[in-house]
Parts: structure tokens; sequence; C-alpha cells
């Protein structure tokens, strides 16, 4: 405190209680008032605006200058002191507090958080105050106003937002673009640091897409609709502070196919189940021509089937059997057949055994035995083949023989032969010498295209000497060159048929082969005599599959439509669009095939656009689809019935003989798939496979004689050819068996095998027959089961009663039981025919009687066991075992003679003849199909008469 002060207070003191020392309380107060105006003189001093920073979520306010007040009074207590700082304004969240009343010092801060989202600046006024002039003075001075400015500093508390959750854009292919769209994502931070989006970034890997700082997103790489037609990215946002997105966008970007014409809404793939009959291939199509003006429209559909087969899918059965299922007429003769036994010219040649493709490299050549063709066509027959042929190798071709008849030895002369000559076709015809010596026709010549473009023809060539036409594919050709020659004079050299090369057997060192054929034959054929009709040419190369068009009577109007022979190219004009793309929809995919070749059919569909006069017209490009045939269930043929059984050999030897099938049954099964209704396991059904029946034709059966073949001067198998004629069915007979071939039912094979019969006239030279049958659809594409059958004779026993006694005492060895091993099929009775001399009859009778009474007992026991078992089994066919027959004779019975075999047919009665009044019947043949066998050490006597072939003994005169 100042010296000058302290002399000060006294002075105040002395002159408040000289002034005051009269007035009491009031004076007091004078005295107070005064004092204190003498004391505290000055207001407190602060700065006149003070600028502040708080972080928000923070209560500490950083002030620019800081919070001092200054006042003059100090250092007068209470008056030189600041007390307070006062903030004005309503419901501020700040106070100001005094953190040291003598250097005036305070601090600003926040009662409650304070948030910059809500409000970024703070405004208000606030005053110093002093303590007055002492403590419990009242009368406090304030310092000016103050203005204080408060800015809220930001936290990056936020991340940034997209405005929209998807962002889906359209674009057309082939262009680049600046800016696809822009994507825009926003912060609710409060400053220009955190509330701005400073970056964009794709978060999808490569995509051809890139994006900006401002959210615009272009492509860096022109787009394909047929490559992609959509994409689908992911993009993320960083504000200034590098706070990614709490949640990625996505944008999706359509692709648009740039307008091009052209055919819309087809499948490149197309399946057909084998059976479903026709099936449309564009149920949908239509063109789109991008408002192109057009005028008129073409559309031709190719169904391309020339690697199926012969071209396209075709009946696959034997060319017999083709022949006759066209109505051909009869006398076909095959140049190029199956390899076999009979036919084994072929046997040496390249093969595809599943068409009966032969194919030719140029090397080889078949010679036709002598006899299969006639030496003398005469004046009419008829050629036929299927040929795939290419262009010939060298500059300078030479011929190909396709057939040809030639001098065998000494000249090389050519009767008449078919060739191919620089992609002509030539057919040669050289007369015999007659009165007229004078040229004729000779040689045919056919200029085609389709002879050199490797595809498969079917050629027929009708020769009516001397105009020979040629047909192709159905379609009828003349010959554009015919030259003459000189008839040939008649020789005694015999000649050469030959097939893919031509016979050279003179005027050469060593005959051989010459002309090769180059490609593939199938269904070579030559038909003496007789010409082909133009129907039964077009059914022998028709296909079985082709174009079709469903509904032609709701085809628009104004279309027109034409299919080529074949039915696989479909051509279709018109004017309307809307008429041609219905037309389209409608046309169809068949294949009348049980069992079609399964596999890919090439579909392709041109278009030809005129339009209104413009010079540039708009072009469509073709459709390439393909059909998918399926693979068909395949068959399953079983042969069932009896596989063996014994006849009398009266049966073998009789007129009609024995018939081997009667009972035979064809069934064809196939698997199919079915889902089981049991799903608590798996959760889906499994399958199970199931037979079903199902009906087809068959086109040949084999019956096979096993174990060496007939001997034609003893034993047949016969056929009445009424029974094949009246089924359209035709056979072949052999020592080696019986065939019966031609497309035909089921029921129609089995009804003919009913029929099947065996002869032999010597049935006792033999005791057992073995066949075997197997049968065939498509020429051996399905085959059947071997089923095999053993045909046993019956033969008879003969028992001779006279000089019994002797077999009772000697004991010969054919009284023992006589085993036959079980793999035998027949039944074998060997003729007892027993001799004895009269005295050993004599000394014997001492044991006749005994002997007797042991034979009555047996006899009655067996009689008594075999009727109770006789009709527990009750059989309608019993087969005999004696694999252990013992035969006990009766030594006081005579036979006199042995029992006759009954016929089936002509109904003979067995004839028994007792004598000195003890017989027995002797044992009967009998007719049914199986004898039962009854077990070891059984007696068994027939008695004839019965169709169910039960054996019963005749004790009518026997004596027990």
């Amino acid at each position: 405190m100042l010296p000058g002060s302290l002399c000060l207070v006294p002075l105040l003191l002395v002159l408040g209680v000289g002034s005051g020392g009269g007035s009491g309380d009031g004076g007091d107060s004078r005295r107070r008032r005064l004092l204190a105006a003498k004391v505290n003189k000055h207001k407190p001093w602060i700065e006149t605006s003070y600028h502040g920073v708080i972080t928000e979520n923070n209560d500490t306010v950083i002030l620019d200058p800081p919070l001092v007040a200054l006042d003059k009074d100090a250092p007068v207590p209470f008056a030189g002191e600041i007390c307070a700082f006062k903030i004005h304004g309503q419901e501020l969240p700040f106070e100001a507090v005094v953190l040291n009343k003598t250097s005036g010092e305070g601090r600003l801060r926040a009662k409650s958080p304070i948030d910059c989202e809500l409000q970024k600046e703070y405004s208000f006024i606030i005053q110093a105050y002093d303590c007055g002039a002492g403590p419990r003075e009242a009368a406090w001075k304030k310092s000016h106003k103050a203005v204080v400015h408060i800015q809220v500093k930001d936290v990056n508390e936020f991340a940034p937002t997209f405005k929209e959750p998807a962002y889906k854009a359209i674009v057309t292919e082939g262009k680049i673009y600046d800016s696809i769209l822009q994507v825009e994502a926003i912060d609710e931070d409060c400053s220009p640091q955190y509330s701005q989006i400073c970056n964009y970034e794709i978060v999808t890997t490569d995509v051809p897409f890139a994006i900006d700082r401002n959210g615009n997103i272009r492509n860096t790489e022109k787009l394909s609709y047929d490559k992609q037609h959509q994409y689908e990215i992911l993009v993320t946002a960083y504000d200034c502070g590098q706070k990614p997105a709490a949640q990625d966008t996505l944008v999706q970007v359509d692709v648009k196919p740039v307008c091009k014409p052209g055919w819309q809404d087809w499948t490149k793939r197309i399946e057909y189940q084998p059976g479903s009959g026709s099936m449309a291939l564009f149920p949908s199509i239509h063109l789109e021509t991008c408002d192109g003006a057009v005028s008129s429209l073409q559309v031709t559909a190719e169904l391309q089937t020339n690697y199926i087969g012969k071209g396209c899918d075709r009946e696959t059965y034997s060319e017999k059997s083709l022949q006759k299922l066209c109505g051909a007429s009869s006398g076909i003769i095959d140049l190029l057949p199956s390899p076999s036994a009979a036919t084994n010219w072929t046997a040496g040649l390249l093969v595809d055994s599943s068409e009966m493709i032969f194919k030719f490299d140029g090397r080889q050549g078949a010679k036709i035995p002598d006899g299969i063709v006639p030496k003398n066509l005469t004046d009419q027959f008829t050629i036929t083949m299927w040929m795939k042929h290419g262009p010939s190798p060298g500059v300078r071709a030479e011929k190909e023989t396709i057939l040809c008849n030639s001098d065998k030895t000494e000249m090389n002369r050519h009767h008449y032969a078919l060739y191919v000559h620089n992609c002509r076709l030539v057919f040669l015809l050289r007369k015999d010498f007659d009165q007229a010596d004078t040229f004729r026709p000779a040689e045919f010549h056919w200029k085609l295209d389709q002879i050199c473009d490797k595809e498969w023809h079917y050629y027929v060539i009708n020769v009516e000497f001397p105009v020979v036409t040629l047909y192709m594919d159905g379609a009828t050709y003349e010959p554009y060159l015919v030259t003459n020659d000189w008839p040939i004079h008649p020789s005694h050299i015999a000649m050469q048929l030959t097939v893919g090369a031509c016979w050279q057997g003179g005027e050469v060192a060593k005959p051989r082969f010459a002309q090769f054929f180059h490609g593939s034959l199938a269904s070579l054929t030559i038909r003496p005599g007789k010409m082909e009709s133009q129907k039964v040419i077009s059914c022998l190369q028709a296909c079985k599959e082709g174009l079709d068009i469903n509904s032609l009577e709701s085809l628009g109007q104004g279309i027109k439509y034409h299919f080529n022979p074949s039915q696989s190219v479909l051509v279709m004009e018109g004017d309307e669009i809307g008429n041609i793309n219905q037309a389209l929809q409608k046309v169809s995919y068949i294949n009348s095939r049980q069992f079609p070749t399964a596999g890919v059919r090439r579909l392709r569909l041109s278009s030809k656009v005129q339009c209104f006069g413009e010079d540039v017209c708009i072009s469509i490009p073709d459709v390439d689809a393909y059909v998918m045939v399926l693979q068909a269930s395949e068959p399953q043929i079983t042969l069932q019935g009896t596989e063996r059984f014994w006849r009398p050999a009266a049966q073998f030897e009789s007129a009609r003989g024995v018939t081997l099938f009667p009972d035979i049954k064809i069934v064809s099964t196939f698997a199919k798939m079915e889902a089981s209704g049991d799903t608590r396991t798996t959760g889906s059904a499994p399958k199970s496979a199931v037979l079903e029946e199902m009906l087809h034709n068959l086109d040949f059966c084999d019956i096979l004689v096993l174990g060496g073949d007939l001997d034609p001067r003893q034993e047949c198998l016969e056929l009445n050819h009424s029974e094949l004629h009246q089924r359209h069915l035709d056979a072949t007979n052999s020592t080696a068996g019986y065939s019966i071939y031609g497309v035909g039912s089921m029921s129609r094979y089995e009804q003919v095998l009913h029929h099947l019969r065996y002869r032999n006239w010597h049935p006792t030279s033999f005791e057992t027959r073995k066949f075997r049958i197997k049968c065939s659809e498509l020429n051996g594409r399905y085959t059947s089961n071997e089923f095999n059958l053993e045909v046993s004779v019956l033969h008879e026993v003969r028992v001779s009663n006279k000089e019994h006694v002797n077999h009772l005492i000697v004991q010969p060895p054919f009284l023992q039981s006589v085993h036959h091993p079980e793999s035998r099929s027949s039944i074998q009775r060997s003729s007892v025919v027993p001799s004895i001399a009269t005295v050993v009859i004599i000394i014997s009778v001492c044991m006749l009687v005994f002997v007797v009474a042991m034979g009555v007992y047996r006899v009655r026991i067996a009689h008594q066991h075999f009727i109770q078992e006789n009709e527990a089994t009750r059989e309608a066919e019993m087969d005999w075992d004696d694999s252990a027959l013992t035969i006990t004779v009766n030594p006081m019975e005579k036979h006199e003679g042995p029992g006759h075999g009954e016929d089936e047919t002509e109904g003979e009665e067995e004839e028994e003849e007792a004598e000195e009044g003890l017989s027995s019947s002797s044992s009967g043949s009998d007719d049914s199909e199986e004898e039962e066998e009854e077990g070891m050490g059984r007696v068994r006597h027939g008695q004839s008469g019965t169709r169910q072939a039960q054996l019963e003994w005749d004790d009518s005169t026997l004596p027990y």
C-alpha cells in the first residue's frame, strides 16, 4: 500500500466521524458512500472485442486476447479487484469465471457440450465487475461492454453418405462416354474440411469404368452387348479428412445394343426328343429392321444333315427290306451285302458296319461270284446305289469304276460298266452281236455337280434299251452325250463282274484289277428284267427327317413357300414382315424314325431384303442354330418260350413234323426313369428304372442249327410260304438253318415262328437236335437274346415176357439201374430182349413162387404211390427222367409185342395183349411237349389216349 493511502485513511475516518457524529445511522450511510466514492474511483477495463475458438464436445474456449480485466483502483482492496465477468444474452451455453481477482484474469468456458453441426459461431457481450468498496458493498463498478466472437471447431465424426442407395444408367454399345452418370455423397460435419467430399473411388475391380473427384463415371473402353449385357459396380466416397463412406453405393449400367437389323428371340440349341413328332424351331422369332423401309423379304431355312448316315436320317434296314417296304419288284440282287459265309466277296472291303457303307481307297475291288447275276441282263434292268464322291486326284483323272462286267481271260472287253470320269457319270452297255450289225448306243454321259461334291446322293439308272434314264435324289436327268459303238461279237470267254474296280483279264502279263474307285458306296443293287417306277425311287431315297410347317392353313396371306424334294430346304417369301414372322414361327423339325440317329443337325436361316428404291438396303445376318436329336430309349428284345421238349419218333416222321416254337413270345422293353414318392430323406425324389413294354418292328430272325448242319437226306426245316406271304415276309432255307426277313411287327414274326416245323425221316438215328433263334431290328442295330431250343426223340420201351425168370436168378448187368447224365435232353428207352434156356426155368421153379409174390407186392406198392403223387402234381406236360430207371419184370408175364406210340394228329390207340392170365401195358408215347421228372427209382408205364400226358398203370388184368 502506498504511503499516501495510509495517511488518507485516518483522515477519512476523522472526517467521517466529525461530519456524522450527530446524525446517527443516516450519517453512517452517507459517510460510507462518501468513503466509497473516494476509494472506488475507477471502472474495470477490458478489451473491446475477443475472438475465441472452442472444439466441439469440449468446454474450454481459447480467447484472443486472453480474458483479463484491469482496474486503476488497484491495489486498493475490493475497489482494485475483479470479482466477476458477466455475459449478456439468453440461453448462451457459455459462462465466464474469474481465476484471479487481483490480476483480473478470467476464463470463458462452455456450460454444456458444444455441437458444431447445431451452431458454428456464437457472439455475445461480456463485462467485467470489480469488487466495490468493501466486502459488503454492492456498488460494483462494471467495465464497458466487450464483444466476444466464438467459432466452434469441427471434429470429423460423420462419414460420407450417398444421396441414393443405387444408381442406374443405360448406355449404347460401341461408344465412349465422357460421363455416363454422376454419383453424389454428403457429409454431416459442419466444417468445410470434414463436410466436403474430396474423392470418389470404384471398389469393383476389373471393370471398364473410371470415376473422377466429382463423382462422374465414364467407360474406359467400348462396351459390347454380346460380351456383357449389364455391369454392376460399387462406388465409395471420401471426405477431406479421408474418412470413407459408411456404405458403398451400387451403380448398374445396362448396355443397350446398337440397333442392328436381324432376327431376334431365337435359341441356338434346340433339343428334339425321339417320338415327339413335329417340333417348332423358332416359336418366338421376329425380325428387327431398325425402322428400315423393307418392301419384300425372302427367307431360306436349310437343315444340314449331310454328315448323318447317307445324307440324312434314313431307315437302316437291309436293302432287300427297304425294297420290299417301298413296294419294289422282286428279284433284286445286292452286290454289296453284309459279309457272311454266303456273301463273302465283301469281306475284304473297308466297311462302316453301322450303315453298311463300303469305302474304296483306290486299291480295292471285289469279284462277284459266278451265278449271282445273270449273264444276260435283257433290254430292261435297273441299277441303284448310294454314292459319295469327290474330285479325282491329278490333272488328268482316270476312270473310276463302280461296276464292271468284263472278260475274265484272254481279252479285255467291257460288256457293261458304270464309272466316274472327270466328274461325269458314264454308263457303258455293249450289246451282243445279232443279225443287225450296226452302230448302237453304247455310252451314256451325265455331267452333274453333285457327282464330285463329296455328299451322299442316290442314283438310279433305268435301262430300257436304247433309252437309259438317270434318277438322282428323285430328279430325272437325261444324258447330255450318247455315243454309239459296234456290238460285241459272241465268244466263249467267261465274264467277271466286279465292284470298285474293273477286272483286266487279257492283254496284260498278269490279270489284275484296274481303274479303281475312290469314294464310298452303299446299297449297290441290280435288278435284271425290270425297271423301277418313280414312286419306288422316291421312296427308296426319302429322308425320315426334315423341315415341316405346322398348320399350313394358318399361314399369313401373301406368303409363298417351297420345299426341296428331301424337305431339307424351305424358301418363304412375303411383303409383310409380320406375316413372315408368323410363318417362320410355324416352321418345325420332324423325324419319323422310331429310333433316329442321335446327334447334331445344323440349321441355317438366311435372308434377302428388298427396299423401296433406296440405294442402300439393310443387311440381315444369317442365323446359325442346331437341332440336337437326343438318344432314343434302346429296346431290349427278349425271346421267351419252351427251351426243351421230347416228342415221339412218329411225330418226327409224320408229314407235318414237329412244331419247334409253338409258344414263343417276342417282347421288347425299355428302361424308363421314374421318381419314387419318398422324399423325406434326400429332399428330392430319387429316380428308379422301370421297365415298360414297347412295340416296334423286326427285320429278321435267324434260326440256326447247332451241332452240325442238317442232313438233307433225312431231315429238314419247313415253313409254308403262305404263312410268309400273307405277313409280307420272306425267308431263305439252307442246311445251316432258316432265315426269316422283312420289316414286320413282332407279332407277325411270332406267328410265323409258331409254324416252323422240323422233320426227320430217321428219328432213331439221333437223340437230340439243338436250335438257336436270334432276332434283329434295324439291320442288327438292336438284337435279341439268343434263345436256345433242345428237341429230343422219345423212344419206346419194349419188354419181352419170355425168359424173365433168368433175370431174377442170375441178376444180369442190364437189370441194374441205368443212369444217364442230366445234360442229356432226350430219354432213351433201351429195348430189353433177354434170352434164357428152358432148362433154367425148370430148375428155378421153386424160386418163382417167392419172386412172383415179391414182384406183385412191389408192383402194388409202386402203383399206389404213383397214383397219389400223380393226383397231387397233375401237370399238362411231363418229362421222363430215366437217370435212375430200374426195370423190374414179372417172370409170370409174357409180352407178345411192343406197345405202339400214339401220334397226336392221327389218334392211334395202343394195343394190349395178355397171355397166361397176367399182362401189363407197355410204355406208350406221349403227345405232350414236355414230361415232368418224377425222380430216381420210380417205375413208369404209360397208358395212351389222354392229352394231359399222365402215365398210369393198367392193372385191369393184374391179380393181387
